[in-house]
């Protein structure tokens, strides 16, 4: 299981060691354990805690408020974060609104890409494009909308992926100092957007991928695994497996891959409480995308020890 110091925990969460120490012991924030060297290390769990504590206190709720929060509240609140809009975004992100709800396939194309011109891909994916597929696929939920407009946004999203994943170089598997991912979604699972988001994050970082996409039966990723020999399994986890079935399959995939870490994104993956050792979840693409460099780090630290 993936251990940090406290120096690691004021990295990722931008929050000052002082500081952790200070909500450790005042609110029992932390439950680190100690090395044989007696210095203090934090589980996967502390560094999840922390992060939610600091994303709702960056935005002005009180610690002594925040800590009353249970674990499943924190989250769910921390999660919400993820998706607002930032207020310069909101006349941009009503623009392609109004573009989607008039099915205006060329006028959204055009938004979408100047706003790749001014922001780049990714800030363009997290601030505008995904939040406009939130608010699409609600409005769908409750009735207002038709699927056309879901499936606009879903594919306009889908094709800004794939063409800035493909212009990017791939990185040969001679280079044996990249760190290498294999994404895939399980049997069942076909919401490949965080998956596609994944997969041109760590591609534009020098990350050696293999994208194996949507649908893929747990016998072959464990065969794609042994040739491929990734440091990192990286899955979204939405409606498959079934609830109850995710931390046996979480199980699994360690029993028989165990060299690799596993970063599980998604809804079922962050309520799910029972998961193994060394597997990572998560449900911010703002998250994942600031914990690549560190996840990579962690796995170099473990193969080196073994």
């Amino acid at each position: 299981m993936a251990r940090y110091s406290i120096s690691d925990l004021e990295q990722l969460s931008g929050v000052k060691a002082h500081t952790i120490r200070i909500w450790e012991q005042r609110y029992n924030l932390l439950n680190p354990t100690r090395t044989a060297t007696n210095i203090r290390t934090y589980g996967e769990a502390d560094l999840r805690r922390l992060l939610n504590v600091a994303a709702l206190c960056s935005r002005g709720q009180r610690i002594s408020q925040v800590v009353r929060l249970s674990e499943e509240e924190c989250q769910t609140a921390a999660l919400a974060l993820c998706n607002e809009v930032q207020p310069a975004d909101d006349a941009r992100l009503s623009a392609m609104l109004g573009a989607t709800l008039d099915l205006d396939e060329p006028r959204l194309h055009r938004l979408f890409d100047e706003a790749v011109q001014e922001l780049g891909t990714e800030d363009t994916l997290l601030r505008l494009g995904y939040p406009l597929l939130q608010r699409v696929n609600v409005s769908w939920k409750e009735g207002s909308l038709s699927v056309a407009q879901e499936r606009l946004v879903a594919q306009l999203l889908r094709q800004e992926l794939m063409a800035s994943a493909d212009a990017l170089p791939l990185i040969p598997l001679s280079q044996e100092d990249a760190p290498r991912w294999l994404l895939f979604l399980p049997e069942g699972e076909w919401h490949e957007l965080a998956l596609l988001f994944m997969n041109y994050a760590l591609r534009a970082r020098g990350r050696q991928v293999l994208y194996l996409g949507p649908n893929l039966p747990l016998p072959d990723v464990l065969a794609a695994a042994k040739t491929f020999r990734p440091t990192v399994l990286a899955t979204v986890l939405t409606t498959a497996p079934g609830r109850g079935q995710v931390s046996a399959y979480a199980t699994e995939l360690r029993q028989h891959y165990p060299e690799a870490t596993v970063l599980l994104f998604g809804s079922l993956a962050v309520q799910t409480k029972a998961l193994p050792e060394g597997c990572l979840p998560m449900a911010c693409l703002h998250e994942f995308r600031d914990l690549i460099p560190f996840v990579n780090q962690l796995v170099d630290v473990e193969l080196a020890e073994k």
